[in-house]
Formats: structure tokens, sequence, C-alpha cells
């Protein structure tokens, strides 16, 4: 299986671009890091990417996919909005290649991802928070995925696990950070065992107790399926008790796919761990069952 990792010059800053012939990665490493673009090669980026999009103070959007982290007892902190400005450190791997963010000043950790080929069309997407000071850290690697849906893009989450006693439970946001949802919302139903989103341009966020840690994006209009898969510890401590969550833009301008690690406590030196395989299939896939999207995975 052919793979290529090339430093380049992405919209004129510094990235690396990973080719397989069935998929095309680019990861900017001037900032953040930030997965910039996803998709065929020679073919559009199943991302939402604008790198001028204002955030929150110095924080910038820009889209793509990024690392975050997560506090116990307050998920969504300041701390989740320490600015990714400054490089990165880019270092090439077999099949694949590291990204290591800077140093933050006030807690000394180091968000990154590591990406890996596991076959023409998956990776393996290692997002993770690392403790570079000589204190104790808490929290967990939150990684987010901006897509940018076309007309009849769909998602979908298998629920439960498929045991005797089969459980779990979503989270409803009224308000958030001075973001408004609703409860009663058309673009959030469920269909079988698969919680299944619509996105029809209205502001909303679910987060979502899923065990079998799938989120799949299915667009007919580009002939493509877009899925990751992330893990589940049945007694681990996760935001709200979830490890999945979407959020809608205003106006479908992106639909963010975003998963959560447990919770930890690191020592100086340790790293923790959210890792994502991502897979890149063709055709439209139905979203109605369950079973349809872990075969997505099948042999990985």
């Amino acid at each position: 299986m052919p793979v290529t990792v090339t430093p380049v010059l992405y919209e004129g800053r510094q990235a690396v671009e990973l080719l397989t012939p069935a998929l095309r990665l680019v990861a900017l490493y001037e900032y953040g890091p930030r997965l910039a673009f996803f998709g065929r090669p020679g073919g559009d980026n199943l991302l939402f990417w604008n790198p001028d999009l204002p955030g929150r103070g110095e924080w910038k959007l820009r889209g793509g996919h990024r690392v975050w982290v997560t506090r116990p007892l307050g998920d969504e902190g300041e701390e989740t909005y320490r600015p990714d400005n400054q490089p990165a450190e880019f270092s090439a791997q077999p099949d694949g290649f590291a990204l290591t963010g800077a140093r933050d000043p006030f807690n000394g950790t180091r968000r990154g991802l590591s990406v890996r080929v596991l076959g023409d069309a998956a990776l393996a997407v290692d997002n993770f928070v690392r403790n570079d000071n000589d204190v104790l850290y808490s929290g967990g690697v939150w990684a987010l995925t901006c897509t940018l849906p076309r007309a009849g893009t769909r998602y979908g989450v298998p629920v439960g696990d498929g045991a005797t006693w089969d459980a779990f439970h979503m989270v409803f946001f009224r308000t958030w950070a001075g973001h408004d949802g609703v409860l009663q919302d058309p673009q959030f139903s469920f269909v079988n065992d698969v919680l299944v989103v619509d996105p029809q341009g209205k502001e909303n966020k679910r987060m979502l107790q899923a065990p079998r840690g799938i989120m799949a994006m299915s667009c007919p209009a580009r002939g493509l399926t877009f899925a990751k898969r992330t893990g589940w510890e049945r007694n681990g401590i996760y935001p709200n008790g979830t490890n999945v969550a979407f959020y809608i833009g205003p106006g479908n301008f992106m639909v963010e796919l975003e998963t959560m690690g447990a919770e930890v406590t690191l020592k100086p030196g340790e790293t923790a761990h959210n890792v994502e395989t991502w897979v890149l299939r063709d055709g439209a896939t139905d979203l109605d069952h369950a079973e349809k999207l872990v075969d997505l995975f099948a042999g990985l």
C-alpha cells in the first residue's frame, strides 16, 4: 500500500500532506496543530475550513479537526480555549506523522495528534494531551471534527451496547457559552437503534453516551461516507457521562463531530489519549440500522 507523507504549504501555511490511493489528509503545524483537509485525492474537502474565522478572544475557530481538553466537573472552561496560535512540532513516523503543540505557559500541558495509516481508506488519529510540568494535571482529551455538510447530508450514532441490560443517556442544551439551543428539535430523531441527525440550519447541540463510539456522516451529494470511532470505558469518568457530541452551526455552516476520552490524572511526563479510527467509504450509508455503521469498520 503506497503511503506518502510530505511537508507542504497549504494556503501559504506550513503543513504536512498524507496521501494513500484512497484518501488525502492535510495537517497544519504553522499553528495548532489542526487537520485542515480530509477527503479523496483530488476531491472535495469533507471538513469545514476557514482559517480567518474568529473565535473566543485569542482562540480562533478556523474549523478542521482540533484537540481540546475537558476538565473534571467543568468540561468547557477557559482552559479549553487556550490559544493554539503557536507553531507545533512535526515529526515523521512509520506510515504517518505526529504534531505536538506548544507548551501551555499556564498549566504546562502540550496538546497534539498523531496519524497512522491503517489501510487505503482508514486512519488511526491519536489525539493526546501531555503533562509537561512537574505537578499533577487532570482532564480528558476532546477531539472535535468540523464537517462541511452538503444538501442531503445526514449523520448517525448507534445507541446502547446491545447487552441484556441496555441503557444510555443524552444531554440537551438550553443555553451554553452565549449560544441557545432548543429541546424539541426535528434535526435529532431516533430510528431503530440510531440517533439520526438531519441538519436544517438551526443551531443546537446534543451530547450522548454511545458505548460503540461511532459517529458517521453520510453524504449522497459527494457519494461518500465518513465515519470515526472512539473508545468507551464503562466505568470511566466522562463529561456529563457522555463520550460523543454533535453541534449544528447556524445555517449549516458546519456540523461538529466531537468525541471525549475518559478523564484521568496525569503525573509529570504522562500522556492521556483519545484514539479515533477514521474511515472513508464510497457511497452514502443507510443510517437507520446500527449494524450498517458498525460494518463501516469491518476488518479494523
